[in-house]
């Protein structure tokens, strides 16, 4: 949604089907749709299944093995952008070393009701990096038996004084889906809206030096 905000032309890909998708999807295995498909676009975005020992996916429970047993497709995704030639962005949350972290995005950077720290490596071009701004509070729910309250939610899992699905939506700035899943895998549109602004400046500016 932040890009076609920011005046792209929107095509998603997953291998799943997503029916409450905004704009013009095609299921598929992305790593393989970049390759074959990649060189037509002027960005390519690709958020990789983070699950792969994220801090958020084991948590505590690390002495159960958790977070260990998802498949890390950052490096594969890496090659078939690098392959393509295409400028690209690679997303990953916090807690993930396998990203540059070009530019580092927080909710409160955009006065949402979420924190959602993001990373993000630019290949083939490049924006300022904003200053992380300090949180307002704690964000709200249980921690190891202890209430919390605070300004801002937590968009994941369920229980533990999570979120809600209409908290998700609107913290996040998303309307079109209502599927807990989707949301809390999501990242906020403001997010993409930044990066798809900076990145429409980078092409602009390097059609204009071709020409």
């Amino acid at each position: 949604m932040g890009y076609w905000l920011a005046g792209f032309d929107v095509l998603g890909v997953d291998i799943e089907d997503r029916p409450d998708y905004p704009f013009r999807f095609v299921r598929g295995e992305a790593v393989s749709f970049i390759r074959e498909h990649g060189r037509r676009f002027d960005l390519v975005h690709t958020s990789p299944p983070c699950q792969d020992k994220c801090a958020l996916t084991v948590g505590t429970n690390a002495s159960r093995g958790w977070g260990g047993t998802h498949h890390d497709l950052v490096a594969a995704t890496r090659d078939a952008l690098q392959e393509c030639g295409r400028p690209y962005v690679i997303e990953q949350p916090n807690g993930r070393a396998e990203v540059r972290k070009d530019v580092s995005l927080c909710g409160e950077m955009f006065q949402l009701s979420v924190l959602r720290h993001r990373n993000f490596e630019l290949g083939a071009w490049s924006m300022p990096r904003p200053a992380h701004v300090p949180h307002r509070g704690r964000v709200r729910g249980w921690r190891h038996g202890q209430y919390f309250d605070g300004p801002y939610v937590a968009a994941y899992g369920s229980g533990g004084g999570k979120a809600s699905i209409p908290e998700m939506q609107q913290a996040m700035g998303i309307t079109w889906t209502s599927r807990r899943e989707e949301l809390t895998e999501a990242i906020p549109p403001a997010y993409t809206l930044h990066l798809g602004r900076h990145a429409a400046l980078s092409l602009d500016q390097d059609r204009w030096e071709a020409a």
